[in-house]
């Protein structure tokens, strides 16, 4: 498997993960469950975007540089991790549903234009061969996790 195949299917998972968030998030009712959502989110976003990091977007930097994107899809990690953190020290439930609300709609943006520019690029410039050893090595780091 691809790399760009493994972490196309995990964007599927999340996009549940982020239907499920939209679904349950009014019927809420402590700021306590609102953080555990946060909590669940933040630690799968992490170790996502930690594979797409080390294995995708560091080949590739310099082409996002050259394209303007490396900047903006950095603002949106940035953007995405602030949301998620602010939930944590939200004092009114209100706020913090709106502030995960906030960090499941930019991560829903991030995932398509990752899609959209990240994936077709990497499919582009990299070796078939090269994108198959980085799936291998995606799979070695969830087997040990």
């Amino acid at each position: 498997m691809k790399i760009t195949e493994a972490l196309l299917a995990e964007h599927v998972v999340f996009h549940n993960i982020f239907d499920h968030i939209e679904h349950v998030l009014p019927k809420l009712k402590t700021l306590a469950e609102v953080v555990g959502w946060a909590e669940l989110m933040e630690n799968l976003l992490l170790a996502h975007g930690k594979a797409e990091e080390d294995l995708v977007f560091a080949p590739l930097n310099h082409y996002l540089e050259q394209l303007g994107q490396r900047d903006s899809f950095e603002h949106e990690h940035r953007e995405i991790d602030d949301s998620l953190l602010r939930v944590k020290t939200a004092k009114r439930l209100p706020e913090a549903q709106q502030l995960l609300l906030r960090a499941v709609t930019a991560s829903r943006k991030h995932f398509d234009r990752e899609e959209r520019i990240v994936f077709p690029l990497a499919e582009k410039v990299m070796k078939k061969e090269t994108l198959v050893e980085l799936g291998k090595v995606w799979m070695k780091q969830r087997d040990a996790e």
